[in-house]
Parts: structure tokens; sequence; C-alpha cells
């Protein structure tokens, strides 16, 4: 394919705003969660529930950040009684993390308040139109990555 300058740079654009919304949304919205967490925790609480038990180095990579990162993310997590951490039975050395039971209810209530908002800002979309700009978005996103990996 080949991509004119000018429809690259209004993709990278409009991508780039996008995440600038989501993130002043996601800010905003932070300041009045109970739990205190920073809203990347919840990202690595949703990682847990989609992957199940991992090993913080698989958990480092999937999120593309450094262990000592995720490390931090689990000790507050931990602490905040949403993740449980057990040592591998194959090396005592290594820990495994899964989302604990409140966890599960700390992230159904998280995704309920995101839904809320992207129903909300796209409440005159079509299902049909979302299902579209989903898969798409998906499609970009592999390719992304897919071009990460190589170099």
């Amino acid at each position: 394919m080949t991509l004119s300058e000018q429809a690259g740079i209004e993709l990278v654009q409009q991508l780039r705003a996008a995440s600038q919304l989501m993130q002043a949304w996601v800010t905003s919205s932070w300041q009045h969660d109970e739990t205190g967490l920073h809203p990347a925790s919840a990202m690595l609480l949703s990682d847990l529930v989609v992957n199940g038990e991992s090993r913080p180095s698989e958990l480092a990579k999937r999120k593309m950040v450094d262990v000592s990162v995720i490390s931090r993310q689990i000790a507050q997590l931990v602490a905040a009684g949403l993740v449980e951490r057990r040592p591998a039975p194959e090396d005592g050395r290594a820990a495994l993390v899964r989302a604990s039971e409140e966890g599960l209810t700390v992230l159904k209530r998280w995704r309920e308040k995101h839904l809320e908002f992207v129903r909300a800002a796209l409440n005159d979309w079509s299902e049909a139109e979302v299902t579209a700009l989903t898969s798409r978005l998906g499609s970009m996103n592999d390719a992304l990555r897919r071009t990460i990996g190589e170099k």
C-alpha cells in the first residue's frame, strides 16, 4: 500500500486526538475513584482477567513496559486486594498473579463507567458502525504490533 503524506499525517493526528481525549476522560473519572489507584492499574487488572494468571514478565511483555513498572502496579493491586500473588509451582522464586474476586468486582464497575462514556459519546452511531470501526482499529493495531516487532 502506498500511503500519501497527507493521509498518513491525518491518521496520526486523529489517533493522537482520540488517545488524548480518552486520557483526559480517564484522568477526570479517576479523580473520583475510591480505589485511589492509577488508571494503568485497571488496564493491568483487565489484562489478568482476559489472559488469566500470569508471571510479571509475561505482563510486562504484553504491556510493552519494563518489568519494574509491572512490579509496582502489581504491588498496588495486591495492597488494594484486587490481585493475588502466589509462588510459581515450577520455580518458587517466580511469582504468578491473578485477579481476586474483589478485583473482578472492581473491574466490572470500571468497565461499566467506560461503557457509559462511550455510549454517551457515540449515541448516534449504529452498532454496525461501531463494529466496523472496532474491526479496522484492531487490524491497524495488529499491523502496528507486527511492525514494532520487526525492528
